[in-house]
């Protein structure tokens, strides 16, 4: 993995109707797929804005959906789903 994969840390995290958005510390924004997360991709607004980052960013968690991202995954193209299932 290289220095600008792991060194990915999230600064800022939304959403919009099918896409979710991510300012990093570099100064990229990274978007990606709802579809890549079936528990984000139904959440509502409310469960949307409930998340934490961990590892001051390189980690996105929200607790009441089980659900948890790792920003260097995100930009190597790493969904949770695979086909029709979830990986």
């Amino acid at each position: 993995m290289n220095s600008l994969v792991n060194a990915a840390r999230a600064e800022k995290v939304w959403f919009d109707e099918d896409s979710m958005w991510l300012a990093l510390a570099d100064g990229r924004v990274l978007v990606v797929p709802k579809a890549w997360f079936p528990r984000l991709l139904n959440a509502s607004e409310e469960e949307l804005a409930d998340y934490e980052m961990s590892g001051n960013g390189i980690g996105l968690h929200w607790d009441k959906l089980d659900e948890d991202i790792s920003v260097p995954n995100l930009l190597l193209g790493y969904p949770a789903v695979k086909g029709n299932r979830i990986v």
